[in-house]
């Protein structure tokens, strides 16, 4: 045991003790916050879209669709503002004409502004169609707005028409059902932010294994490798065990990753705090409640020794980092599969596909973890668990002597190796 954790403590100061270390780990949150937080700055800091509008219907549809395109938006910012320009033409074609030097910036509207959009609206058949041109193709907003708001302007004109009093389309128009959710499962009766959060918790639990994975497969690898490739793996089986060994690499390399996660979770819990003090009491109550922290550790701590080992063995056989790359191909594609799953066990989790892909030990940690707000039977959960748990003995059991082979062999890797080690059939 005192070998053990000597080479952990060996494996967790090699990378503590670098400046890079704790710099990649400064730098990553900073950039999962820009990621998140750069959209709503941009969505915030959007400028108004300025829209002309051109009715030739003759049924005054613009001084009607103006007040509600310009009302506000999301957050309360106005993101349309329909403004007066000086166009004029008979037809759509002339109009679009004038309309361009205005829209490719060669014109301006009073006191230098520019012009975004121009809607024109002209008869089309029995009905109206709106011709929108825009600065930005890319940008559809204008787009879905005029359509719908356009829709429920002409579908009241024809009710009018039909003899439907303007007043009583009114009273029905102001009317909408209260609906409000409630779930057996949701404290209370009545679903609310503490369900929404729930549901969340599983699915980050789960996407935050899968990086520990990759983070902790990366280092395990580039370990094994450089310490094969400089004999010192030769040296520390003359020493210790390949148990001692094997066991002291996965708990080093689990205290670095550890204290990764620790970093992260302590400067998300910092800005969730700072930001939203609620929903970080809510969360801590989530997580404290019904033995959550409990059944992540299993899978957590299970989905981690499961991977830790094969990537450990992999290592063993490689003699490059290029070669390693080449058998962490098909892992990869394996450890995709369930980040296809995880959003739907949110909404779907107790589907029959994802049922049975939890059985299969090395989704389960996963998808388990994503389907924790369902609250899964607890036969699901023992039966799980102990199948991960039969995965990972059975891993250990064989990676010992696939270890010791690939550890000793300077010859590239072969899968036929690979399996006579296995067998113990290597001569």
């Amino acid at each position: 045991m005192s070998r053990l954790l000597r080479i952990a403590g060996r494996e967790y100061a090699a990378y503590v003790r670098t400046f890079g270390f704790w710099l990649s780990i400064c730098l990553m949150p900073v950039g999962v916050i820009a990621a998140i937080g750069a959209p709503l700055m941009m969505e915030r800091g959007a400028p108004v879209i300025n829209v002309a509008l051109i009715d030739l219907t003759g049924q005054a549809y613009a001084p009607r669709l103006a007040p509600v395109l310009s009302q506000p938006g999301a957050g309360g910012r106005r993101v349309v503002q329909v403004v007066a320009a000086p166009l004029s033409g008979a037809d759509p074609a002339a109009l679009a004409a004038a309309a361009r030097p205005y829209l490719t910036g060669d014109q301006t509207l009073a006191g230098g502004a520019k012009l975004d959009a121009v809607v024109i609206l002209h008869p089309d058949g029995q009905g109206v169609a709106a011709d929108v041109w825009s600065r930005n193709p890319a940008d559809h907003a204008v787009e879905g707005r005029v359509g719908d708001d356009l829709a429920d302007l002409m579908r009241h004109d024809r009710l009018v028409r039909a003899g439907v009093d303007p007043a009583a389309l009114s009273a029905i128009d102001a009317v909408a059902p209260k609906v409000i959710g409630y779930s057996p499962k949701a404290q209370g009766g009545r679903i609310g932010a503490r369900e929404f959060v729930q549901t969340f918790v599983g699915f980050g639990m789960g996407a935050l294994l899968w990086m520990v994975v990759l983070t902790g497969a990366g280092i395990l690898l580039n370990s094994v490798i450089e310490e094969k490739s400089s004999r010192i793996l030769e040296v520390l089986l003359s020493s210790a065990s390949v148990p001692e060994i094997m066991g002291g690499k996965i708990l080093g390399v689990a205290a670095v990753t550890a204290t990764v996660l620790g970093v992260w979770l302590s400067i998300g819990a910092l800005v969730l705090a700072r930001l939203q003090p609620q929903m970080f009491s809510l969360l801590i109550q989530v997580l404290l409640s019904k033995g959550l922290l409990i059944y992540f550790g299993v899978y957590f701590i299970g989905g981690y020794l499961m991977y830790a080992t094969l990537f450990t063995t992999i290592g063993a056989f490689c003699e490059t980092t290029r070669e390693a790359q080449t058998l962490l191909g098909p892992i990869m594609i394996l450890l995709s599969i369930p980040m296809v799953f995880m959003g739907q066990a949110m909404l779907h989790p107790d589907a029959p596909i994802l049922q049975i892909l939890s059985w299969i030990p090395p989704f389960t940690p996963f998808l388990m973890a994503a389907r924790a707000a369902s609250g899964p039977p607890w036969w699901q959960v023992i039966g799980t668990g102990l199948l991960m748990a039969l995965m990972t003995g059975l891993e250990l059991l064989v990676a010992g002597r696939a270890f010791r082979a690939g550890a000793l062999s300077t010859a590239r890797f072969e899968p036929k190796r690979l399996l006579a080690s296995l067998f113990g059939s290597e001569e």
